[in-house]
């Protein structure tokens, strides 16, 4: 499945981790240039064949010379954004992956098994990658739809995919989101749901954002959906944090999006994120305003600059974002954790 390509860059790559000293036998699952192979882009993709679980990650990053590496890993998802080091410099850098099958969405293709990293950037500089169980790691659930979830291929990039990028080691985000779904597919998909309640365990977190596909979801059924998945998280000492959804790009004559198309009203009259907003109150869940704050940030940048964070210019799409799009979304929702004070200080990056 993976290629070896004869790039310069990257064999130095190769021979740095070569250089570095062996893992214990009762150690990390290995580090060293026979988990990885050169890539067309001058840096490393590495394997390792490890079952589903969750694993700390650490990389030595710097060389000789200076460099800027990356790390992303699975489906496409952003575990580490690009890190500066100077010549002679050596940077170290953990973080949790949660490693499950399948590894992207959860009705969609099943991917590689193990786990699979690529590192990369401008520059890449990689001293040494150690992988470690850690199966005591806290998880972020992420229970939402396309415009969330681990998208395949680009140019689609959903905003939980990205969200990794600013977490350190000790929490794992676990994207279950998956594309077309609504509240209720997403209660009576046995392959949703219900494969997340099962692995939640006291403390951990789930960030629940549903409503771009319940167009036909009435005004009674959409709180009620919400209400149970709240409760399911609840009953196996999770905390649900409810989170409303991203705004489609679509501007009235006089540059604001206060439409419903915009703010998610859907065909019933359910304005989605007012019912959401209510809901938390009501059930005393933690909220991200997530609707607010991005459509805050769609204004701002107007109708021509903001087609850079969706898809308008390549598939004419203004609901589904683009890499830069979901970055900027996903530090939008780490700011809110961060300021909810519900993902302790200390692992974020």
């Amino acid at each position: 499945m993976r290629r070896t390509v004869p790039v310069l860059a990257s064999a130095t790559l190769l021979a740095a981790l070569a250089a570095a000293p062996a893992a214990p036998a009762d150690g990390p699952y290995g580090q060293g240039p026979d988990h990885c192979v050169p890539t067309a882009a001058q840096g490393l993709a590495c394997h390792f064949d490890v079952a589903p679980d969750t694993y700390d990650v650490t990389v030595t990053l710097g060389g000789d010379t200076a460099g800027a590496t990356a790390v992303s890993g699975e489906t496409r998802r952003a575990l580490l954004a690009g890190t500066a080091t100077g010549a002679g410099e050596r940077v170290r850098r953990s973080f949790t992956v949660d490693v499950r099958d399948p590894e992207g969405e959860p009705t969609g293709a099943v991917g590689s098994p193990g786990l699979d990293l690529v590192l990369g950037g401008t520059a890449p500089r990689v001293a040494s990658v150690r992988i470690t169980p850690a199966p005591a790691a806290r998880k972020l659930f992420l229970v939402g739809d396309s415009t969330v979830c681990d998208q395949p291929g680009e140019p689609y990039t959903g905003w939980g995919q990205v969200l990794p990028a600013h977490l350190r080691r000790g929490i794992a985000v676990a994207n279950h989101a998956d594309s077309g779904e609504s509240t209720t597919t997403f209660l009576a998909d046995p392959a949703l749901f219900d494969r997340v309640e099962a692995a939640i365990r006291p403390g951990d977190l789930v960030l629940i954002q549903l409503a771009h596909n319940d167009k036909q979801t009435d005004a009674a059924t959409y709180p009620a959906n919400l209400t149970t998945l709240a409760g399911r998280v609840r009953a196996r000492g999770g905390e649900p944090v409810l989170v409303t959804p991203v705004v489609r790009r679509w501007f009235n004559t006089d540059g604001t999006l206060n439409n419903g198309v915009a703010l998610l009203v859907n065909g019933l009259g359910v304005d989605h994120p007012a019912e959401i907003r209510a809901l938390a109150a009501e059930l005393g869940t933690p909220l991200v305003d997530l609707t607010a704050l991005t459509k805050a940030r769609v204004e701002e940048l107007g109708p021509e600059a903001s087609k850079a964070l969706y898809l308008t210019a390549e598939k004419r799409d203004n609901t589904h974002t683009s890499v830069r799009g979901a970055t900027e979304y996903a530090a939008l929702v780490a700011g809110e954790l961060r300021a909810l004070g519900i993902v302790p200080e200390r692992l974020f990056r």
